[in-house]
């Protein structure tokens, strides 16, 4: 069965789609812990990220630095952090987080409820940074 995440890139699931490559798919985290919220995702599907061949996981992190850097000129913030904690949906995923302190990384802090139009606005202005 497909996950989510497949679903998502096949457009079967709709998204707020960033980027995407021949390998590689990033979209807005709907639960945002922070405005800029980005997931970068394989195209293909696997559980796990250390499972990933090195060539894809090479692909898929330098993917991830491109969104960073995106996320960084449109979202003011100090950096953009990263988490690949990997246990909410079985498709390996990196979390792409605008941040301004170590405790900005929480996924026990309150999600963000962003409206249809946040999230638009969010995603291009993402886009336009790329």
């Amino acid at each position: 069965m497909a996950s989510i995440f497949s679903k998502i890139i096949t457009g079967e699931i709709p998204s707020y789609k960033v980027a995407e490559d021949a390998h590689n798919f990033a979209f807005l985290d709907i639960n945002p812990i922070a405005r800029g919220h980005v997931l970068a995702v394989p195209k293909t599907e696997t559980d796990y990220l250390f499972d990933i061949a090195d060539d894809r996981l090479s692909d898929l992190i330098l993917f991830s630095k491109r969104v960073a850097k995106a996320i960084k000129k449109a979202i003011p913030c100090k950096r953009i952090g990263i988490a690949t904690v990997g246990l909410e949906v079985p498709h390996a995923h990196i979390h792409l987080i605008p941040i301004n302190g170590i405790y900005d990384i929480d996924f026990n802090r309150p999600k963000l409820k962003l409206s249809p139009e946040e999230f638009r606005e969010i995603a291009e202005n993402i886009v336009q940074n790329l």
